[in-house]
């Protein structure tokens, strides 16, 4: 899908499936329309639903309408002005397993839980941290998810931090974590670790050697490179 994703944001390509839409709602009203178009092109729906909701901001609002605009009507149909419409993508975001607002419900919530069970990991064995929360507190933009007050090593590695990623490590992911996330870590903090809770592709744990260690579960050979205190 990944490939083929651009040709379904092709002006043409919107524009049709708008059309699409508005002919065979009013023929028939009460059938998944959007749900029904998105399985026939394989397009994911709550990503149909996205291009026919701004198609409809661009004709309803001209260019007045914003990005947040449309943001709250996916996350909350409801605010749609056509009740028609409102419904149909309703439909499409219950129904889309791997994208869309409920789906990023979901995977924020596994997202702290895993944060949560990482902060708990480093409070059994009573090391120092700063949380992301904490971080933001005294100023920092970007931050991982831990920093440590005093660096441990992993299988010889020193880590300053740690990023929790409840999620696969694939090739596409990973790579756009590195560039958009991790070696701004690097450059800021030093070397650090990253778990991948549900794994990774083992290729990818290149790194080690320039600072950026990956793992799939908290480490259990932890080494303190100082004196251990507990967090207060």
């Amino acid at each position: 899908m990944k490939r083929n994703i651009s040709k379904h944001h092709a002006p043409e390509a919107i524009e049709a499936y708008y059309q699409r839409y508005l002919a065979e709602a009013m023929k028939s009203p009460s059938s998944p329309v959007l749900l029904e178009i998105a399985n026939e092109v394989d397009l994911s729906p709550a990503l149909l639903a996205r291009l026919v909701v701004e198609r409809f901001l661009q004709e309803r609002e001209g260019a007045a309408f914003s990005k947040q605009m449309l943001n709250n009507m996916l996350r909350e149909p409801s605010l749609i002005p056509d009740l028609l419409l409102a419904h149909h993508v309703a439909q499409c975001t219950i129904n889309d397993c791997c994208y869309g607002p409920l789906v990023d419900c979901i995977k924020h919530a596994i997202g702290q839980e895993h944060e949560v069970l990482l902060r708990d990991k480093l409070q059994e064995k009573n090391l120092s941290f700063l949380d992301e929360n904490q971080l933001r507190a005294k100023g920092y933009d970007k931050t991982p998810d831990i920093i440590l007050e005093v660096p441990i090593a992993v299988e010889g590695h020193v880590v300053h931090w740690i990023e929790s990623k409840a999620s696969f490590g694939d090739d596409h992911s990973h790579r756009t974590y590195l560039n958009e996330q991790f070696w701004s870590y690097w450059n800021r903090f030093g070397p650090g670790l990253v778990i991948y809770w549900y794994g990774f592709i083992a290729e990818l744990d290149c790194q080690r050697d320039r600072g950026i260690l990956l793992k799939d579960c908290f480490p259990s050979d932890i080494i303190t490179l100082g004196p251990k205190t507990s967090q207060s």
